[in-house]
This record gives structure tokens, sequence and C-alpha cells, in this order.
């Protein structure tokens, strides 16, 4: 199972990924998040923890970060793993970035997971997209 939900952003990628950059910090933009945290720098390889707004909170594991450019998160379910991909991609000649998150959940259970959590998700995306929008609009001059 995959979904994803994009948004236009009259900022620069540089500080959109400022945003994702600071996890800790990921409840003030993302209604869907309680509470995020990192152990290190925002680097590929690196681990933390999410509790979303509703369920118990999860290891997360940063498998990917390429500097203003993208970044996946993937959590560990049983037989299972749900990845979130974000992806930014610049408009040239203007400080507009298109903004991607992609849900996948991959494995042998995923369709159970899918349809377990996998609504609540896509149901929230759309408000995720709009807080990161207003965060990143209001930071840049």
């Amino acid at each position: 199972m995959q979904f994803e939900q994009q948004v236009e952003i009259a900022t620069p990628a540089e500080t959109v990924f400022s945003l994702y950059a600071d996890v800790g910090t990921w409840a003030a933009w993302d209604p869907e998040v309680k509470e995020s945290s990192i152990e290190g720098r925002f680097a590929s390889g690196v681990t933390g923890a999410l509790r979303p707004l509703k369920g118990p909170k999860t290891q997360i594991f940063f498998t990917e970060v390429t500097e203003n450019r993208s970044f996946t998160v993937e959590s560990r379910l049983p037989l299972c793993v749900m990845r979130f991909d974000h992806e930014l991609s610049e408009s040239p000649g203007r400080a507009v970035t298109r903004v991607t998150h992609r849900v996948s959940f991959i494995g042998l259970l995923s369709p159970f997971f899918g349809r377990l959590i996998g609504g609540q998700i896509r149901r929230g995306l759309p408000g995720t997209m709009l807080g990161l929008k207003r965060a990143a609009e209001e930071r840049y001059p």
C-alpha cells in the first residue's frame, strides 16, 4: 500500500529542509506528531523516536538524508516496514518548492497494517502538509 500528498511552498528548498532537520520541533508544524527526537545529527543511519498524536512511541530510522533534496524515515512493525519518503523539488528561477510526502507499507503484513493505520495516516497528511507550508512560509522573509 502506498499513498502520497503534494504541496507547493513559496520558499526555497533550504527553508523546508531546515524544518525537517530540526526533528525535535516537528510537533510545532505537524499536527499528527505529539513528540519527536533524534539521536545525533540529521543524517543517514541515525535513529530517533516519534510519538504520533494517536498511537504509541516508536523508534524511527533515518535511512536516507540528502541535504535540501530528500529524506526517508522508516519504522518497523511485525513483518512490515512503514516508510515515509519526503522529497523537495525546487522550481528553476523561483523560490517555490514542490514538497511530496509518500507513505509506503512494505512486507508480508503490509495489507494488514495498511488497513489498520494507513487510513489514519492518509487523513492526516493534508494537515501535515498545510502545517509545513505555513511554518516554512513564515520562516522565509
